[in-house]
């Protein structure tokens, strides 16, 4: 299952639209809900200390770039990939 951005490239350029509708949907959601809760509370800890680590620094630089649901799709994904090799690999 992937969510990540469709992707079209053409001369070079890579042009990212939607997310792909296809795999399990609810999974999907599942996924999502979980990578929006997990920007808001980096989110959250920007605002309470300056001190970020980690992913937080990741995800509040992607937020900066792109916005909040494009984060939380991103960090779905990688939560999604995290979870295929745990469960493929011990």
């Amino acid at each position: 299952m992937t969510i990540t951005a469709k992707k079209h490239s053409s001369g070079g350029k890579n042009v990212f639209l939607g997310i792909f509708k296809r795999g399990d949907t609810y999974l999907q959601t599942l996924l999502i809900h979980g990578g929006s809760t997990v920007v808001r509370s980096a989110m959250e800890i920007a605002t309470l200390t300056q001190k970020l680590k980690g992913r937080n620094t990741w995800i509040l630089s992607l937020y900066k770039r792109s916005g909040y649901n494009w984060t939380a799709v991103a960090v779905a994904n990688k939560n999604a990939r995290i979870l295929w090799v745990l469960l493929t690999h011990e």
